[in-house]
Formats: C-alpha cells, sequence, structure tokens
C-alpha cells in the first residue's frame, strides 16, 4: 500500500513541469522585477497591497489585552484616506474569540495558526481537534504547517492525509497551508510540496511560519505561482497564494506583487487569492500612504 500511495504522488509530481534550476529562477525573478517594478512601486499598487495582509501577532507574549488593541487598531483604521483594511487578522487559536468578538470590521477576517504550529508535530488528532476547537471559537481561515517530517521521509500519503482531514474539519473556513519553503531550500522540494498540498485540497500555498526557518523569498514566491498557474490551466481551479516570514517594507512587498502579477496573472490580483502575513508591514505601508 505505501509503495501505491507514493506511486500515486509520483504520478502527480511528473504530470507538472519539473522544477527549474535556483539559477534559472533568479534569472526569471531579476528579469520580472527589471520589467514590473518601477511601474508598480506607486500609491495605488500599495493601497492595494494594505488589502492583502493577514495582520498576524504570534509571539509567547500575546495577552488578551495584546491582541484586543491589535484588533482596535484594525477597527479604527476602518475607511482611512481611500485605503482599504487588511484582509485578516491572524493570531493562535486561543484569541480567535477575543478577535471575533472585538472586531467590527466586517471586511476583516478572523485567521488562525493551528495544527501544533509551528512545527506541525504532534498526533493528528490533537491537529484536528485544535483546528475544530478553532472554528467553533469563529476562525474564517486555518493556516497549518505540512508535516515536513513524513514529507522528507517520502510518506506522501501521511503528509497529505493530515492535510485533507483538517480541510474537513476547517469545513467552509480557508485552509492556508504552510510549506516552510526555508526548510525545504531546494526548488524541486518546494515544487512537489506545493503539488502535494493542492492535491489534499488546500485553499493557499503560504511560504513560511516565519518562527525557526528562513521566511519568504522570491524564488519559494516563484515556485508557488508557477504551480498554481499550472494547476488552474490543469484543472480549471484557483486556489491562493500567501507569502509571509521578513516581509517589512512597502519595497519588499511590491516585488512580491511583481512575481504574482507576472506569473499568474491579474486573476490573482485580489485578496481573495493572494496574501501577505505581516505585522511590521502594516505601519510601513500606513506611514507611507497616510502619513
Amino acid at each position: 500500500m505505501v509503495e501505491t500511495n507514493h506511486s500515486k504522488y509520483q504520478e502527480a509530481f511528473d504530470a507538472f513541469a519539473p522544477a527549474l534550476t535556483l539559477a534559472e529562477i533568479e534569472q526569471r525573478v531579476a528579469k520580472i522585477l527589471s520589467e514590473r517594478y518601477e511601474a508598480n512601486n506607486c500609491a495605488e499598487v500599495k493601497k492595494f497591497l494594505h488589502s492583502t495582509i493577514d495582520l498576524t501577532t504570534l509571539t509567547a507574549r500575546d495577552t488578551e489585552a495584546s491582541v484586543a488593541e491589535l484588533v482596535s487598531r484594525v477597527n479604527d483604521f476602518e475607511g482611512t484616506e481611500d485605503i482599504p483594511s487588511v484582509a485578516a487578522i491572524c493570531v493562535y487559536p486561543n484569541f480567535v474569540k477575543t478577535v471575533r468578538e472585538l472586531l467590527t470590521d466586517e471586511s476583516v477576517q478572523v485567521a488562525c495558526v493551528s495544527g501544533c504550529f509551528p512545527a506541525s508535530q504532534s498526533f493528528i488528532e490533537v491537529k484536528i481537534a485544535e483546528t475544530a476547537l478553532a472554528i467553533a471559537a469563529g476562525a474564517d481561515e486555518i493556516d497549518i504547517v505540512l508535516n515536513l517530517g513524513a514529507f522528507l521521509a517520502g510518506d506522501y500519503s501521511e503528509a497529505a492525509t493530515e492535510i485533507e482531514e483538517q480541510k474537513a474539519t476547517a469545513r467552509d473556513a480557508r485552509l492556508k497551508v504552510i510549506l516552510e519553503t526555508g526548510a525545504l531550500r531546494e526548488p524541486e522540494a518546494i515544487r512537489r510540496a506545493a503539488i502535494l498540498a493542492l492535491f489534499a485540497e488546500a485553499d493557499f500555498l503560504k511560504t513560511s511560519t516565519g518562527k525557526e526557518y528562513p521566511g519568504a523569498d522570491l524564488v519559494a514566491a516563484y515556485i508557488l505561482c508557477s504551480v498554481l498557474r499550472e494547476y488552474h490551466e490543469k484543472y480549471g481551479q484557483l486556489r491562493g497564494v500567501k507569502f509571509s516570514g521578513g516581509i517589512r517594507t512597502p519595497e519588499d512587498a511590491v516585488k512580491y506583487y511583481c512575481i504574482v502579477e507576472a506569473v499568474l496573472g491579474k486573476e490573482w490580483l485580489t485578496n481573495e487569492l493572494f496574501r501577505i502575513g505581516a505585522s511590521s508591514l502594516v505601519e510601513s505601508l500606513e506611514r507611507e500612504l497616510v502619513g
């Protein structure tokens, strides 16, 4: 059975274009930025980027008071200077209820990490229970981490099944699957993880936790977008992409916008399909746009 399952996923990997080399991807990314960055480094794009942010607080120092203060900032900002609100507020599961009760901006989603974030190292029953509790508390979106141990060991069935079971538990909530691209490192490993997550019904591919390993980079962004484009061409389905970990300045964010625009096209330029996980980026954008 293990061999059969492995063959099934190998067939899925083989159905997609092979990974480019790191040098080839870097060359393509450089070309995209040289052609698009200058035109996109403008207020209109930065206002849109503000609307794609999952405003995140995920520290051991989080309290109900600090989370409430974050929600208050979002509530107070609503409608400021023709700048759309952030896409979501992302917290640990135990703070979902606080966000849900205090959030007044109906355009903003309540998101949380789950599934034993950030390492995904626990029993599947614990991961499912945590996701179920988050949904019961009012979460609209769930961010989980790919079981890297199973994936890297070649147990693709276990890695995929964990995603599928948490997707079923999340019901109508969006499920974002964090691939931890900084740990995978190699383009081929990132490509395979992205394909596996899509076949396991992930609604979003997400780069990183921003914790133990390097966060998002433009090479990983290019790979994820390329897989999403090919998945759409093959199956007609639109799935989202989220970049997180280390994106702090408007200039950084514009570069990811350029990648999405070039590889996926304008169809993905909506916060229904394009997100950036960040905290300080919000303040940087607002200082630049509002003063």
